[in-house]
């Protein structure tokens, strides 16, 4: 969304983000339980009528993008071709969620101390999340349809993506919108692709079937270990102590 306040001689903004503005302003102000929906429209210069033709509840008004935003996901992931890797699909169906955060960092760390704040709507943030996990797992679920524990991969790599997700951005908020949310976001996203993703090929040179860790022959107490580039450092070790320990 664009930004909820306005400079000297702007266009005045339109009715959805003036009450919007008039919210967050009485919020801060008086505090979210003593602020009415009638001292919003008041404050806003609207009636009542119109505020509920943009928001169903005062706790809508908090979160204004998340209806687009959720909207925006589903259609992305409903887009996707059948070659596109279901965990890095979703990992960029996630990103979204980032971008629309990004868009306005100073009212994005404004709800983030609110909502700390209001035990209603840290219950109310956590229902659109659950809403995002489950578009996320939806999407997994029919592409890992007929596929051993396909739905429960399915949860838990949605479960996982937006844990990771809601880590780096919550990081980003408490910092005040200060570093680069996309980077960070990017980082905890790597992990879950990483755990959950498509392993890449073998890098050039190492043939398919060649394992991990393999002893060579006529040599005494010696390993050698061939991974594939990125590979996680926990997975190469483990390999490693597993050699070892049947060796």
């Amino acid at each position: 969304m664009s930004s909820t306040t306005s400079r000297p001689g702007a266009t005045k903004p339109p009715m959805r983000e003036a009450l919007v503005a008039a919210a967050f302003q009485l919020f801060l102000e008086r505090g979210y339980e003593q602020t009415t929906v009638d001292d919003i429209v008041a404050l806003a210069g609207v009636g009542r009528r119109s505020f509920f033709r943009y928001f169903p509840s005062k706790e809508d008004v908090v979160f204004p993008d998340h209806e687009r935003c959720l909207a925006d996901m589903t259609a992305f992931l409903a887009a996707s071709e059948p070659d596109h890797e279901p965990v890095r699909r979703v990992c960029d169906a996630a990103r979204l969620v980032m971008l629309m955060y990004a868009e306005n960092p100073s009212f994005s760390v404004q709800r983030y101390r609110l909502t700390k704040r209001v035990p209603g709507l840290r219950a109310y943030e956590l229902s659109v999340v659950w809403r995002y996990e489950r578009a996320l797992a939806a999407y997994l679920r029919d592409r890992f349809a007929g596929k051993p524990d396909g739905d429960l991969r399915a949860d838990v790599i949605a479960a996982a993506t937006v844990a990771a997700h809601n880590n780096a951005l919550r990081s980003w908020l408490w910092s005040d919108g200060q570093g680069d949310a996309a980077e960070a976001v990017d980082h905890a996203l790597g992990s879950v692709q990483t755990a959950f993703g498509t392993a890449p090929e073998p890098s050039a040179g190492v043939p398919r079937g060649v394992p991990l860790v393999t002893a060579l022959p006529d040599a005494d107490d010696v390993v050698v270990v061939v991974s594939r580039r990125g590979a996680p450092l926990w997975r190469v070790v483990q390999e490693i102590e597993t050699a070892l320990a049947h060796g």
